[in-house]
């Protein structure tokens, strides 16, 4: 039975144990935090995501935590709409999209993992520290995340790092890579408690390059209560200059750092700055991405999610990219027998690909250069939207985007028997 360790019990890292475990693979999980612990505040889950995850026998418990998205919204600073399309099932997707809370999403994914796996397949306060491959396996050796002392070595056919933007298995084979790309711009990320906006069921954002807001309601059960736990994310630009705001999900910064920065982006059918005002507690985080390097796969060893190709979060793509990145790895398994070969193919199936998008979210935001447009072309708000942005302009963007991060319709809905299973 071929054998895989995997370096980091993330999104990336879990949905990776239950795939290759459902393919008949042996496989350890490796976590360097003491506690894998429901951090984070919410994601969105696109369509070609979820259709991996209800593979794995998810479905239903994610529609239990999370929203199924109805509509996709775009706004100017003003309130006014550039775009709006359906999502999900809506736009005729075999599979919903899912507003959810990162945490708890993580959790179900361990949950699973230590059901069907069992508790001895997950390792914490395991910091990877050095490998050693040969013509018969990889073996890694880890460190207690406290101490630093050596805690075990493991050995198996191959090692996938899933460890994460500051991923220790990529500076095993990149150490003198720089650190992760400064976009110049702040990120706070909040919940809030609070009455449903629009439908209920609705993501938009509204603002520009310079400065936005994304919101979305991201809890199953507060949305069946009749009410909304309401994530929401603001942008702003800062000195790109001044040194780099230290990187940490965790890190709880003063409501009054970032709601006056919005606070006359009150509309009459959302009240940004009071649902920032209300939050439980605000996260900040610098805006980050990775850039390219020329290969993940070194024999017995690959990468996937942010240890791989660390993103901005344009289009809502980034946990769901790493869960195509699996997706990708269970294709690769059934086509090649060999563990070597097909972890070399994942990584021609993914690499350009995947990378594209890196890009497109680095230089144009995603869908989201649809807001740049407006702003560019009228500042000053617009009474129809045709006149400053064509429909078909519009369109194109959404279509191209999806088409990118392969999501488009057509696509998502075409099934691999060999991977897939049917869920009409």
């Amino acid at each position: 039975m071929t054998k895989a360790l995997i370096v980091g019990g993330g999104i990336a890292g879990l949905t990776a144990a239950l795939r290759l475990h459902a393919l008949g693979i042996d496989v350890e999980v490796f976590e360097a935090a003491a506690e894998i612990r429901e951090l984070g505040v919410g994601i969105n889950l696109q369509p070609n995501a979820v259709k991996e995850l209800t593979n794995l026998g998810l479905g239903e418990r994610l529609a239990g935590i999370g929203v199924p998205m109805h509509e996709l919204a775009y706004y100017n600073k003003h309130g006014q709409q550039i775009w709006t399309e359906p999502r999900g099932l809506k736009a005729g997707y075999l599979w919903p999209q899912f507003g959810i809370n990162r945490g708890r999403f993580q959790g179900l994914l361990l949950q699973a993992v230590r059901e069907r796996l069992g508790d001895d397949r997950v390792h914490s306060s395991h910091y990877f520290d050095r490998l050693t491959q040969d013509a018969t396996g990889v073996t890694a050796e880890f460190l207690d995340a406290k101490g630093g002392k050596p805690i075990g070595s493991y050995r198996g056919d191959i090692l996938i790092g899933a460890d994460g933007i500051h991923s220790a298995v990529r500076r095993f084979f990149y150490p003198e890579e720089a650190q992760p790309r400064f976009a110049g711009q702040i990120m706070w990320r909040g919940v809030t408690d609070a009455s449903s906006f629009l439908d209920g069921q609705t993501m938009f954002m509204a603002g520009h390059k310079q400065q936005k807001v994304v919101f979305y309601p991201m809890s199953g059960e507060a949305m069946r209560n009749g009410s909304a736990e309401i994530n929401f994310v603001a942008e702003d630009s800062v000195d790109p200059d001044k040194p780099m705001p230290r990187e940490e999900w965790n890190r709880v910064c003063s409501i009054d750092e970032v709601a006056p920065r919005f606070e006359n982006w009150a509309y009459d059918w959302c009240d940004v700055p009071g649902i920032i005002r209300g939050a439980k507690e605000i996260y900040v985080f610098p805006k980050v991405d990775r850039d390219r390097i020329p290969q993940w796969t070194f024999g017995r060893v690959t990468m996937i999610g942010d240890a791989a190709h660390a993103m901005h979060p344009a289009g809502s793509s980034g946990a769901s990219q790493a869960i195509v990145d699996v997706r990708a790895l269970a294709v690769s398994f059934v086509t090649e027998a060999d563990p070597v070969r097909a972890i070399a193919l994942y990584e021609k199936l993914r690499l350009e690909e995947v990378y594209s998008l890196v890009s497109l979210n680095r230089d144009k935001m995603g869908p989201e250069w649809v807001m740049v447009m407006a702003e560019e072309r009228a500042p000053n708000g617009f009474k129809h939207i045709r006149d400053v942005i064509p429909a078909d302009e519009l369109q194109r963007i959404a279509d191209d985007y999806k088409r990118a991060a392969g999501f488009y319709p057509t696509d998502v809905n075409a099934l691999d028997p060999r991977v897939d299973v049917d869920p009409r």
